[in-house]
């Protein structure tokens, strides 16, 4: 037999059964929320309301660079562009002016009045005044706690921890503490509203405070282009707030006017140690360029080199021109010299001769009409004979014309080289003196102009040191945003509560569901189970329900049992066979699934229909028939069973079973059958017996089916409880005898793959008539009987329960 596949075990399950599956746990989710939502309060109770102080500056754009950086920005070394809103941002929130705002408004000391439940910083409003006697550098680094208890208006009492001892001090008095010498003095105007208080007066380095604002302050600007900057700041106290914002903005444009007075004093002083170089520089040149001009008595020289450099570039040009003419018409010579027949030459390569050009062009043409007519003719042609002639005389007049022309160039080449010399000794033999006329004449110039720019710059920068200006506009001072808390968020916490209540029992419900392998009710099951058919699904009892149900109960569990008996009664009529069709067994996979307790209410509810069914306990390993049919229940006893003489007589009692029978081969059916009135319903029992220590080779002979056989003939209905399936073989040696196999599943116990156990036997041939029945199912899990009955055997609800 195939196994089976995943898909078949899990089922498909459908988007109405996924919600009910969690819908159906609906008071987990009420709990979950209710208990979410009273945390909630409990925080936003006890959370300490924090209020929003906003503050809007302008970053004021420079539409260039400092005056003072003008000199190094004509150098190209710095640029100073606009400001950037970014790098702007990131100076307003940075950690040193966090820390100078600390160290101005001083709130690295707390006054903290002590309450029972919350505790309160006083701000502004401090009873006492706190002096140290400490340098400000020990103080800004210690991290120290004492506490005060204002009693009367002299004195007051001190400790260092809270649960120690207090010591009375008068104000003003000397009080040794591990960070030096503290003096406390009243503040009579708020002191009669604290009498009787407690305070924690809490010293924290000033670094960690400066950290912890620096976080909290948030700086943005108001759109991506603008120079617009907002300052947010949370904080309990709204003062306080406003107070660190409005010194935050203070000391930033403090900050900046000091840096552009630091730079302009820098540049200033760089300035002026230059101009004193400088003009020492300046002088000695000027008397250099005196001396050297005086000494050599020199004038003008710098118009006659002019002059020669003139005529030398001119006669240079003429060299070349005439030198390029040469070369082609020594080329153009070697070309027809060369030239063995009649081809065509190069033209209008650039000779000044207009002759040798016609000639060419005349000699080309020519030898192309040769060449074309020598397509259809060849060389002995009268016309191509003339043609040649004509050729002939033209390349002598060229080569006549290109020696001409050669000769007259070679002359003008060494002409102009001759002049080219001349000059070039002119120029090469100007004195030196105008060389150095020349250097001495720039360095005094180069000299003379850096003195005067230096002077500007000074006083651009001494302007630039008294006309400093902040970087930022104040737009808004720091105010108050709103009037109600920022912080605790209700609406959010509130929503936050609800979703948490919410996640949690859908998490647990959902990780429950993944590691679910279990069958729960008879939906579930017959999704496992395809075609084979589930009969019913029986409720889970409590402790207090009766096991065994009435002859007219109207409990959950009798209108179940009756809807298996209907259905039972229903495939017993389908089935075609030869017989009664009416041996029913019981069983299921492990003990504990409950295949006695169906046994013996199903026995009750058939009987109480007025059939005659009996009951045998098959399970001769395990017996419990004995705790279902007890004294308590059973009204009367007594046998209807005809047929019993007086050997068997003497054995029957209650002790004597199924196992006796197949022992004992004298012991007829009628010895081992009790017939007793069980809640008004009539039964026939035959228990188990004792049991044996051979119980499978006992039911492999033939005594069983004998038994089967009888009884099913005096009986409607013959249910036998038999031995699980998958603990012992013991069913399986009799199952070929049973007309119906009721397997019964445990909601919550029996495992989603133990129900291919059975399904393999089936399609084996090994279980006839096999179908289903789960138990002790859930009230939230049955169906829609089951749930809602038909308007009995209601119960009434614990409150506890909803």
């Amino acid at each position: 037999m195939s196994k089976i596949s995943g898909s078949s075990l899990t089922g498909d399950i459908s988007l109405k059964e996924l919600i009910t599956s969690y819908t159906k746990q609906w008071k987990w989710f009420v709990i979950s929320i209710l208990i979410a939502l009273v945390l909630a309060f409990l925080k936003i109770r006890y959370s300490t309301p924090e209020y929003a102080a906003k503050a809007k500056i302008q970053v004021i754009e420079e539409k260039g660079s400092s005056p003072e950086l003008g000199v190094f920005q004509d150098l190209k070394i710095f640029s100073g562009g606009k400001n950037k809103v970014e790098d702007e941002i990131e100076i307003i929130n940075s950690r040193s002016n966090h820390i100078e705002v600390v160290k101005t408004l001083g709130i690295n000391v707390k006054v903290i009045a002590l309450g029972n439940i919350l505790d309160s910083e006083v701000y502004h409003r401090s009873p006492v005044n706190i002096i140290f006697n400490v340098p400000d550098s020990i103080i800004h680094r210690s991290k120290f706690e004492f506490f005060i208890d204002l009693s009367t208006n002299t004195t007051f009492g001190y400790t260092e921890k809270e649960d120690k001892p207090v010591r009375v001090f008068s104000f003003g008095k000397n009080i040794p503490s591990p960070v030096g010498d503290i003096v406390i003095t009243p503040n009579l105007q708020h002191l009669k509203s604290y009498d009787g208080g407690r305070f924690m007066v809490k010293i924290e380095p000033i670094e960690l405070v400066a950290q912890h604002y620096q976080k909290k302050t948030i700086v943005t600007a108001a759109a991506e282009f603008s120079n617009i900057v907002n300052i947010t700041l949370n904080d309990p106290i709204q003062q306080k707030a406003l107070d660190i914002l409005n010194s935050l903005v203070t000391i930033y444009n403090r900050n900046a006017i000091e840096d552009k007075k630091a730079i302009a004093d820098k540049t200033s002083d760089f300035i002026n140690d230059r101009i004193a170089d400088i003009y020492t520089n300046l002088s000695t040149v000027d008397q250099s360029a005196e001396d050297f001009k005086t000494g050599r008595g020199i004038t003008d020289i710098a118009s006659e080199a002019n002059i020669n450099l003139n005529v030398g570039v001119a006669n240079r040009q003429e060299l070349l021109n005439t030198t390029t003419q040469l070369n082609i018409a020594s080329s153009m010579k070697d070309i027809v010299d060369s030239q063995d027949g009649y081809d065509v030459l190069p033209s209008n390569i650039g000779l000044t001769d207009a002759s040798i050009a016609t000639t060419t062009a005349k000699y080309n043409q020519l030898v192309l009409e040769r060449k074309r007519l020598l397509k259809s003719s060849n060389e002995k042609n009268p016309i191509i004979v003339n043609l040649d002639q004509q050729l002939s005389g033209l390349k002598r007049s060229m080569q006549s014309s290109l020696n001409s022309m050669t000769n007259n160039l070679n002359l003008q080449v060494n002409s102009l080289s001759s002049q080219v010399s001349q000059i070039n000794s002119r120029i090469y033999s100007a004195p030196k003196n105008q060389r150095a006329l020349r250097d001495i004449t720039r360095q005094q110039q180069t000299t003379e102009s850096l003195y005067l720019y230096l002077l500007q710059k000074r006083e651009e920068s001494q302007i630039a040191y008294a006309s400093a200006s902040p970087k930022s506009k104040v737009v808004d001072s720091a105010y108050n945003a709103s009037a109600t808390p920022v912080s605790p968020k209700k609406a959010i916490i509130y929503l936050a509560s609800i979703i948490l209540g919410l996640a949690l029992p859908f998490s647990v419900i959902y990780v429950g569901q993944l590691l679910d392998n279990k069958i729960h009710n008879k939906t579930g099951l017959e999704k496992l189970v395809k075609n084979i058919p589930v009969l019913a699904e029986l409720p889970k009892l409590s402790k207090k329900e009766s096991k065994l149900i009435l002859k007219d109960d109207r409990s959950v569990l009798a209108e179940s049992l009756r809807i298996l008996r209907t259905n039972l009664d229903y495939l017993m009529k389908s089935k075609n066979s030869k017989g009664k069709n009416n041996l029913i067994f019981i069983t299921s996979s492990v003990s504990g699934e409950g295949k006695t307790f169906l046994s013996s209410n199903l026995s009750m509810v058939l009987a109480s229909t007025n059939k005659k069914v009996l009951l045998i306990g098959a399970d001769i390993r395990n017996p419990k028939l004995y705790t279902f049919f007890s004294n308590k229940n059973i009204d009367k006893f007594g046998t209807n069973y005809p047929g019993k003489d007086r050997k068997s007589s003497a054995v029957r009692s209650l002790d004597a079973g199924l196992t006796e029978y197949l022992y004992d081969h004298t012991i007829s059916a009628a010895d081992i059958t009790n017939s007793m009135l069980v809640h008004n319903s009539t039964i026939d029992v035959i228990y188990s017996g004792k049991i044996p220590p051979n119980p499978a080779e006992l039911l492999m002979g033939g005594r069983v089916k004998e038994l089967l056989d009888e009884v099913s003939e005096k009986y409607d209905y013959v249910i036998v409880d038999t031995a699980p399936l998958m603990v012992v073989t013991d069913t399986l040696l009799i199952s070929n005898y049973a007309d119906h196999i009721i397997y019964v599943t445990r909601a919550g116990v029996t495992e989603t793959k133990v129900i291919e156990f059975p399904l393999k036997l089936k399609k084996e041939g090994k279980l006839n008539g096999l179908c289903f029945v789960v138990n002790d199912v859930k009230e939230y899990d049955l169906g829609y009987g089951g749930k809602y009955g038909y308007g009995y055997g209601k119960t009434i609800k614990k409150w506890w329960k909803f």
